[in-house]
C-alpha cells in the first residue's frame, strides 16, 4: 500500500478569507463585512449589522461601510458570524483546502471573539482541532524577502508582485488579491513550494522570529514594547497589528 503524496500547497485547493471591521481591537471591535473566495471560484460575501454598534468614521473612511449602511443592508451579527465560521470550517475540514488569510493574527482572532460574544462555536471547535493549514502572504513575504524596505500591507504587496487590487479594503477584492499574492510568492520562491501543513508550521516559526526582532527594535526607544509572537492566532488577544 502506497502512501498519499501531498501536493505543494499552491497546487492544491485554496480558499481565501478577508474581513473589514469597526476598528483594530480584536477583543472589542466587530466584523462589518467579510468574504470567502472558495476553491471553485465562488465568492461568499457578508454584511453584518454589528449588533447596532456605531462604525467610527476612521473605519468607514477606509472601507466605506457607515453605520447607516450596515443598519440598512446588514444581516444580524450572530447569523453572519455563524455563517462565516461554518464556511471557513467547511473549507478546512478533512484537509479539503488551505486557507489564505493576509495578516491572520488579526482576521482570525476577531472572528474568534465574535464567536465567543454570540455563543457560537469557533472554527477550531467546528473542525475539532487547531485552525489550519493557513497561508499568510504577509508572513511569507517577510520570510522570503526579509530585507526589502518599505511597507508590506496588501496594497503594497499586490503592486510588488503584479497582482490586481482594484478596490482595496473591500473584503471580496482583498481576499482575491491575497490569494493572488500568495500564489505569486510561491511561483517566485521555489523554497515555499511544500505541502500546506509543512508551510503552516514554518510560518509559526517565521512569525515568532520576526516578532522577536521587531520587538527588540521597538525596545530601543520604548523599553516595555511587546510584539505578540502568536500565529495564526494571537498568543494574547487585544489590539491591532
Amino acid at each position: 500500500m502506497t502512501s498519499r503524496v501531498e501536493l505543494p500547497w499552491h497546487r492544491g485547493p485554496l480558499a481565501s478569507y478577508d474581513c473589514e471591521t469597526t476598528g483594530l481591537n480584536t477583543d472589542t471591535d466587530r466584523i462589518v463585512t467579510a468574504a470567502l473566495v472558495r476553491p471553485n471560484g465562488e465568492t461568499l460575501r457578508w454584511i453584518s449589522d454589528a449588533d447596532g454598534m456605531e462604525v467610527p468614521t476612521a473605519a468607514s473612511d477606509i472601507h466605506r461601510y457607515t453605520t447607516d449602511r450596515i443598519r440598512a443592508h446588514g444581516s444580524p451579527a450572530k447569523q453572519v458570524i455563524e455563517e462565516i465560521a461554518d464556511a471557513l470550517a467547511g473549507e478546512l475540514s478533512a484537509g479539503h483546502a488551505a486557507l489564505v488569510v493576509m495578516n491572520a493574527p488579526f482576521d482570525l482572532p476577531i472572528l474568534n471573539a465574535e464567536c465567543a460574544r454570540h455563543g457560537a462555536p469557533t472554527v477550531a471547535d467546528r473542525i475539532g482541532g487547531p485552525i489550519g493549514p493557513v497561508i499568510d502572504p504577509l508572513v511569507l513575504d517577510r520570510a522570503a524577502d526579509r530585507y526589502r524596505p518599505g511597507r508590506r500591507n496588501l496594497k503594497t504587496l499586490a503592486a510588488h508582485y503584479g497582482v490586481e487590487l482594484a478596490d482595496a479594503h473591500q473584503s471580496d477584492a482583498d481576499a482575491e488579491a491575497a490569494l493572488g499574492v500568495a500564489l505569486a510568492l510561491a511561483e517566485r520562491y521555489e523554497e515555499l513550494q511544500v505541502p500546506a501543513r509543512e508551510l503552516h508550521a514554518w510560518q509559526v516559526v517565521w512569525h515568532e522570529r520576526w516578532a522577536a526582532g521587531f520587538e527588540a527594535h521597538l525596545r530601543k526607544r520604548k523599553p516595555d514594547a511587546v510584539v505578540d509572537r502568536g500565529w495564526p492566532l494571537r498568543a494574547v488577544t487585544g489590539g491591532g497589528c
